[in-house]
C-alpha cells in the first residue's frame, strides 16, 4: 500500500506495568505494563506529530476473588461511569512526538498496581494535538472527545491480570488514519488498537540491497503486512534498513516490501507466534 502525503503508519499507544501491591494479600494485585509506539513514515514533509496524554484508565470487569467492596477499601482510585468501574492508571501529563516511536521504540505511560481480574477497555485522554511540518509550520488540531470522555480502546480478548504476575498491553496509535490531511491542514480522528502482548507476537528484520558488491541497508522501504488479503499494518525501514512490527496476533501473514526503484518482494505464510519474535529479512533488487 502506497502512503499518501502523510502516510503515518503505526505500531502504537502505550506500555503500562502493574506491580505487586503492598497490601496484606499480594495476590490481589498484578503488574500491568502499557507501551506507546508508532510506526514510521516518510519524514520529507512532516517533522512532528505531537499529543499530550494526561490521563489513562481501564474498565474493570470483575474477579470472583475480589469484589467491588474490597476494591473500595484499597488505595486504588476507582471511578464509576454508567455503572462500570474504571481503575485510574495515570493522571499526569506525558508529551509525546509519535514520530519518534518507530520500529519497536516505545514509551512507558504508567507503572502502577491494579486489582487482579479482567479489563476490556482502555480510555486515553489527550490534548495539545499538533502537526509540525519540516518548514516549521504548525497545525494545532481539535480533539473531538479525547479530552472529555477519553479515546476508547477496546481490548479483545480482554486482558487478564493475575496476582503477582505481569501483563503487557500495547496501544498502537495509527497515525496515518488519525491525522487526516484536509485543505489547509489536518483533522484529528484518533484510531488506536490494543494488543495483548501475551497473545501477540513481533515481526522484525532487515531490508537490504546489493550496492557495489556488498549488501547495504535500505532506508524508507515500506513493509506491508497482510492477513487473508486484508492489510493489517505497515511500517518503513530505518536508516540501517531495520524494521519492527509489534502487536501482531498469532497466525500466518503475507508481507510485501517495496521502494521506488526496486522490484517489490513478497513472502507468504510468515508465521507469528504469541509472545515471540519472528525474523524475516528482505533483499531488494533494482528494477531494470
Amino acid at each position: 500500500m502506497k502512503s499518501n502525503f502523510i502516510s503515518i503508519a503505526i505500531i502504537v499507544f502505550g506500555f503500562l506495568f502493574i506491580s505487586c501491591s503492598n497490601s496484606e494479600n499480594p495476590n490481589d494485585y498484578g503488574r500491568l505494563k502499557v507501551q506507546l509506539t508508532d510506526a514510521p513514515f516518510p519524514h520529507d514533509l512532516v517533522a512532528e506529530a505531537n499529543v499530550t496524554i494526561f490521563k489513562v484508565d481501564a474498565r474493570y470487569k470483575g474477579d470472583v476473588a475480589l469484589d467491588m467492596q474490597a476494591m473500595d477499601s484499597t488505595d486504588v482510585l476507582i471511578e464509576t461511569d454508567q455503572g462500570n468501574p474504571f481503575v485510574v492508571l495515570m493522571e499526569n501529563e506525558v508529551q509525546v512526538n509519535l514520530l519518534e516511536l518507530t520500529n519497536g521504540i516505545t514509551t512507558t505511560l504508567v507503572d502502577t498496581d491494579v486489582p487482579v481480574g479482567s479489563y476490556d477497555l482502555i480510555r486515553v485522554y489527550v490534548k495539545g494535538i499538533n502537526v509540525v511540518l519540516t518548514d516549521g509550520t504548525v497545525f494545532n488540531l481539535d480533539v473531538p472527545s479525547g479530552a472529555q470522555s477519553g479515546i476508547k480502546v477496546f481490548i479483545k480478548p480482554g486482558l487478564i491480570v493475575n496476582g503477582g504476575l505481569s501483563s503487557d498491553l500495547l496501544l498502537d496509535f495509527d497515525v496515518s488514519k488519525s491525522f487526516v490531511q484536509k485543505s489547509g491542514g489536518f483533522n484529528f480522528k484518533p484510531v488506536i488498537k490494543a494488543s495483548n502482548l501475551s497473545t501477540a507476537g513481533t515481526l522484525m528484520g532487515t531490508v537490504t540491497a546489493m550496492e557495489q558488491d556488498a549488501l547495504e541497508g535500505i532506508e524508507g522501504a515500506q513493509v506491508a503486512v497482510f492477513i487473508a488479503d486484508t492489510l493489517n499494518t505497515t511500517t518503513f525501514s530505518d536508516i540501517d534498513g531495520g524494521y519492527m512490527l509489534m502487536g501482531l496476533e498469532a497466525g500466518s501473514y503475507r508481507v510485501e516490501v517495496e521502494k521506488d526503484g526496486y522490484s517489490m518482494q513478497t513472502v507468504d505464510d510468515i508465521q507469528i507466534n504469541a509472545a515471540n519474535k519472528t525474523t524475516q529479512d528482505f533483499e531488494l533488487v533494482l528494477e531494470e
